[in-house]
């Protein structure tokens, strides 16, 4: 409500109200007129007394606005009250919904967020004005062009919607989507699965969820018999009150026996057989009932249903479907072969075996000349129908093999097969196959006469050739192969059979002779000559005994095709996969040849020397070794190993004299000087190996051989002259860490400590990197209990020899001896970070781990070093411990494979099998282990570099090492 006053009189005048004038006028009532008006003396206006035009406002020209009171807009109402209409839809039955909805159709959002530059305001400027009816036809254009543009896209938008739509479910598929896999799963799930799967959400009590099925017991007799007996009121039952249950109509159940005689009391006994017979009657009425089923075998109706129930996997929908689908294309294409196989085979799966036979019979009939109809339909039929139906197929197709084949497979007696194959070679007399199928049935005489008769047929057939020539005799298989070749010149199998022929036959003058005309006559016939085929045939001839033939294939054409400068790299690539193959006689032949084109390769000569050794004999070996020290004297390995072949055959004066022979070739040789010391100090001839030693240091002197005549004196028990020797050869070669790490040993066995210390520091300054000497130090610190000292000493090694595992794996292990494992696991995370390929620190932070991560540190381990040996042989130790006993024997298998050198792990391979394998597994690792003559390992120098086992063999030592080892891990 509003009010305002236009113009405050003086004070002394009195208050007019221009509102009840205009409510005075506004009613056509007269005027108040005031008694003293200037306007009395005036004209009377004429519109005084006239009704007011529409719209018009009092007091509205001169700026005055009237009042506006309750009485001209009716009671005051609130928002929450109903409005006139009782019958208002929802949102419109309150007087506040009203004004709120015409609020907002008035109010129009005129503001800049609501602007857009192209489009305008969002809304309608001219929605709260009339709507005419030229709006109307505008609104019709408009909507016609929509529609009109609408249909012309209308094709390109539904592509586009449908393509976003299928992109949309790609990233967001539906749920249903989403388990389609798994419910196609559900497939697989059994009976029993099934009904073990939860309720969801089922918020019943245990005793609900679980309810125990009402257990019926049945009560014996003998339960009756004691409360009949031990009753207080009634000691007897009457029949017809008690046991109601028993008036049951079944003939015989009232009869007196029930009841034991001279007494009213119930025989129980009877009572159990009345039952019995009971049950036989029921059992008897269903067996032999009246609507034909005269017998009941539990065994063979179960029987039954297993042989009802398809053996297929797929949907039963899938079936009707590929059903419904063949049925079509049956009908559309009945002379389609593949629609009827396919049909039949579907209904074979599903298990109607008969529909099965019927369709493919149909099928016979609509494809007469389909050999593979006619085969599936003896594959389904039974044998005697099988039969009738290869006939059939015989008489409408007399020249296929397939159907021949098929009708002597189905022939069980050998001369059943017989006349059915001779009949098809009467008809079909080109088939090779059908001609190999009969031949294999025939004696040998018999089949000689059929090859004869095959060749003549099939001219062209390798095979029947080379049988033939089998089965003559020497001068008609010549004969036999001579028309082969006539007949087939491009072949070249009958050339190397021929060859083998002459071979077998003691001619073997002819083998190399017929290979060349092989090679010669190919050529001019247009046959490229595959170099890789004719060595697969030479190595097929070496495994079936023919050498001589083998022999002259690879002299043939190991060389064609090849490059002048790859001729070795290639020949020796050839002769490892000949003994990759097996084919020993291959690669010598190999060997043999590269040694005619390179006499003067060491490397060549060495090849074939460690070939002979592994795989030929002794005498083989030696023969080899003498023509390849005349062709390469300088090659002191040669020599040496002539020399050590001598001795381990024990002719050690044909030894000397080869080393003789050598230090003719190579004066002042330090190899040979230290080899004849050996020869001399294994045969017990100290003697000579002295005066060897004292002749090597005056020609030759080397740190080596200074080396070797300590180690002789020290071994043989003579100490000071060892270290006489000693402190002579350090004074020519201080810079040798071996001769130090000599003197400290030396000085430890005589447990001079101080001496032994004061050597090694002599040694350190001397020879900073060497390893080996800051390990004996330490040793020798934790040996005499300074372990402070130890520390200092290892901490000073890594520093001078950074990035050394040996260090760090030491330090570890000075640690952990001293009961310290948190110090030991924290150097060895240092050591590992930085040493992170080292297998040694791998190994041994497999087993500084706790049992259960044994495991997941050797998968770290083998990631970072997955060929290191020591990691294997780590990860064997692992399953060993885990007594996982295949697993292990592989991975030691594959230890030794990969480093033969590493006698701790022969060692351990030893010991394992001592405990889990066999005399001949341990004895097949012992020879292995001889073979492979190890040198390297941990335990393993610290035995066979023992002064006491310096004449111990290999088997000793490997025995003596795996009797120390403890399975501590």
């Amino acid at each position: 409500m509003s009010a305002s006053v236009a113009k405050q009189p003086s004070k002394n005048a009195p208050k007019t109200n221009p509102g009840a004038t205009g409510a005075a006028g506004a009613t056509g009532g007269p005027p108040v007129i005031p008694l003293a008006s200037p306007l009395m003396g005036k004209k009377k206006k004429p519109f005084l007394g006239m009704p007011a035009p529409l719209g018009y406002v009092p007091g509205l020209g001169r700026g005055a606005t009237g009042f506006t009171t309750r009485s001209d807009i009716g009671p005051a109402r609130d928002a929450n009250d109903p409005v006139d209409d009782r019958h208002a839809p929802p949102g419109k039955r309150t007087v506040g919904d009203q004004m709120k909805k015409n609020q907002d159709d008035d109010d129009e959002d005129l503001n800049d967020t609501n602007y857009d530059e192209f489009n305008g305001y969002a809304g309608s400027l001219f929605s709260s004005g009339p709507y005419e009816k030229d709006d109307e036809e505008a609104d019709a254009i408009y909507a016609a062009l929509d529609k009109r543009m609408d249909e012309r896209r209308k094709e390109r938008r539904e592509l586009r919607e449908k393509e976003e739509i299928e992109k949309y479910r790609m990233e967001r598929p539906k749920i249903q989507q989403q388990f389609s896999d798994l419910k196609r799963k559900l497939a697989e799930v059994s009976e029993e699965e099934w009904l073990s799967i939860p309720e969801v959400g089922d918020a019943r009590n245990k005793r609900q969820r679980n309810p125990r099925y009402e257990k019926l017991t049945p009560v014996p007799d003998s339960f009756f018999s004691k409360h009949l007996q031990t009753g207080e009121n009634h000691t007897s039952v009457d029949p017809l009150k008690g046991l109601g249950g028993l008036n049951t109509p079944y003939p015989g159940s009232m009869t007196p026996g029930l009841m034991t005689p001279g007494t009213g009391d119930l025989d129980m006994r009877k009572i159990g057989q009345a039952r019995n017979t009971l049950m036989d009657m029921r059992l008897s009425q269903v067996s032999d009932s009246v609507s034909g089923q005269t017998v009941v075998d539990p065994k063979g109706y179960l029987t039954d249903l297993n042989s009802m129930i398809p053996t297929h996997g797929g949907d039963i929908s899938d079936i009707k479907k590929a059903r419904l689908l063949l049925k079509s294309v049956r009908e559309t294409n009945p002379h389609h072969p593949p629609a009827w196989i396919a049909s039949a085979r579907l209904e074979e799966v599903t298990g109607k075996l008969q529909v099965a036979r019927n369709l493919i019979m149909k099928g016979t009939e609509m494809c007469p000349k389909s050999e593979d109809v006619w085969l599936e339909a003896a594959r389904l039929q039974p044998g005697d129908t099988a039969k009738a139906v290869v006939a059939q197929a015989v008489r409408h197709m007399p020249q296929s093999v397939r159907i021949y084949i098929r009708a002597a497979e189905l022939e069980t007696d050998v001369r059943a097969k017989k006349r059915v194959l001779r009949k098809a070679l009467e008809n079909v007399s080109k088939s090779v196959r059908l001609w190999k199928t009969a031949v294999e049935l025939e004696e040998p005489e018999d089949a000689r006469i059929m090859l004869s008769r095959a060749v003549e047929c099939c001219p062209t057939s390798v095979e029947l050739w080379l049988a033939l020539a089998r089965l003559e005799t020497y001068e008609n298989a010549r004969r036999v192969l001579n028309k082969a070749r006539e007949n087939i010149p491009t072949d070249r199998h009958i050339w190397i059979t021929a060859a083998k022929l002459e071979e077998a036959n003691g001619n073997t003058q002819m083998v190399d002779k017929i290979i060349e005309r092989a090679i010669t006559s190919l050529r001019a016939n247009g046959v490229e000559i595959n170099r890789e085929q004719w060595i697969q045939d030479a190595e097929e001839c070496d495994k079936a005994g023919s050498v001589a033939t083998c022999q002259a294939i690879i002299r043939a054409v190991i060389g064609i095709g090849i490059e002048e400068e790859d001729r070795k790299h290639t020949w020796m690539e050839d002769s490892d996969s000949c003994v990759a193959h097996g084919a020993l006689e291959c690669a010598r032949a190999i060997y043999a040849h590269a040694l005619q084109v390179f006499p003067s390769k060491k490397s060549v000569w060495l090849r074939a020397a460690y070939f002979e050794k592994n795989n030929g004999t002794r005498e083989s070996l030696e023969t080899l070794l003498q023509k390849a020290v005349a062709h390469c004297p300088k090659a002191e390995v040669l020599w040496l190993m002539g020399a050590k072949s001598k001795w381990l055959a024990e002719d050690v004066p044909a030894a000397r004299s080869i080393l003789a022979l050598a230090f003719q070739a190579n004066p002042n040789s330090e190899e040979i000087w230290l080899a004849a010391v050996k020869l001399e100090s294994e045969n017990n001839e100290y003697e000579r190996a002295r005066r060897l030693l004292a002749k090597a240091r005056s020609s030759a002197p080397t740190a080596r051989v200074f080396m070797k005549s300590v180690k002789l004196e020290w071994v043989l028990g003579n100490i000071e002259a060892a270290q006489e020797l000693c402190t002579e050869a350090l004074k020519h070669y201080e810079d040798f860490p071996k001769l130090w790490m000599m003197r400290g040993q030396i000085e430890e066995q005589c447990d001079n400590m101080d001496k032994a210390r004061e050597a090694y520091n002599q040694g350190l300054k001397k020879c900073p990197n060497s390893v080996a000497l800051w390990l004996l130090t330490s040793r020798l610190e934790e040996r005499v209990g300074q372990l402070t000292r130890a520390r200092a000493i290892l901490e000073k090694a890594r520093l001078k020899n950074p990035q050394s595992p040996e260090l760090w794996l030491e330090s570890v292990r000075l640690e952990f001896r001293s009961g310290l494992k948190n110090i030991a696991n924290t150097l060895m995370a240092k050591a590992l970070q930085e040493c992170p390929n080292s297998g040694i620190l791998w190994a041994e932070a497999v087993f500084l781990e706790a049992r259960p991560q044994r495991k997941t540190k050797s998968v770290d381990a083998l990631k970072k070093c997955e060929h290191d040996p020591h990691v294997l042989l780590a990860v064997a130790k692992l399953f060993w411990s885990e007594r996982k006993i295949t697993k292990a024997r592989e991975w030691f298998l594959r230890t030794v494979k990969i480093e033969p050198d590493l006698g701790d792990a022969w060692a351990l391979f030893y010991k394992f099998e001592l405990q889990h394998g066999t005399e001949e597994q341990q004895e097949e690792v012992r020879k292995r282990c001889e073979n492979a003559e190890p040198r390297h390992g941990e335990l393993w120098c610290a035995e066979s570099k023992h002064v006491l086992n310096w004449q111990k063999k290999t088997a000793e030592i490997l025995a003596q090492v795996a009797s120390k080892i403890k399975n501590t891990f």
